[in-house]
């Protein structure tokens, strides 16, 4: 059976919210993973241009991101009713000097769009963020036209703080790459 219709008993899990639960990268989730990163119409919010990934390529980046490392922290997203993956998550380019990161999240099923995982999954990530790994800034960079995304980084806690302009090519002309950011003492004030 494949990794979406094989329910997992018993995943690794590190946090735990009401519908949502996070755990480590699973290397066997590979073709899973590889689905999603090959789903042109989410990638049109990636930012880079959609391009097809083998499951070379899509293994050498789970083995990548599988290594002990200090500015990466990724997390597999399960729906907690079914314990299936539907996602992932993660922290990038960590500075624990600065205590700052820069967040990206993925909802890859298409049946879990729009029911708040994403929206959930951002929250857990900022508590872990500020009372786990100790930072103090945090942001993201969304495509304009994202509007369900940008809705859902707000109701965890994000504000706009800026803009690129006409940056983001999608659809025959240029939008904005908005830029979200939250600080430990907003999150926690909550």
């Amino acid at each position: 059976m494949t990794p979406q219709s094989q329910p997992s008993p018993s995943p690794v899990i590190n946090i735990e919210g009401d519908r949502v639960a996070l755990g480590p990268i699973v290397r066997e989730f590979v073709p899973l993973y590889q689905r999603w990163l090959n789903h042109l119409g989410q990638g049109r919010n990636f930012g880079d241009t959609p391009i097809p990934w083998t499951s070379e390529q899509v293994l050498a980046l789970v083995e990548e991101r599988a290594k002990p490392s200090d500015d990466i922290v990724f997390f597999t997203i399960y729906e907690r009713s079914s314990w299936l993956p539907i996602g992932y998550t993660m922290w990038l380019d960590v500075s624990y000097r600065h205590q700052r990161a820069e967040f990206a999240l993925h909802i890859g099923e298409d049946r879990a769009h729009g029911k708040g995982y994403g929206t959930e999954t951002t929250r857990l990530m900022l508590r872990y963020a500020f009372e786990q790994l100790g930072l103090h800034s945090v942001f993201l960079t969304v495509a304009e036209y994202n509007l369900a995304g940008i809705r859902a980084y707000q109701r965890a806690g994000y504000r706009v703080s800026g803009r690129r302009r006409e940056c983001w090519w999608m659809g025959g002309r240029f939008w904005d790459a908005i830029i979200m950011d939250c600080l430990a003492s907003e999150f926690t004030a909550q």
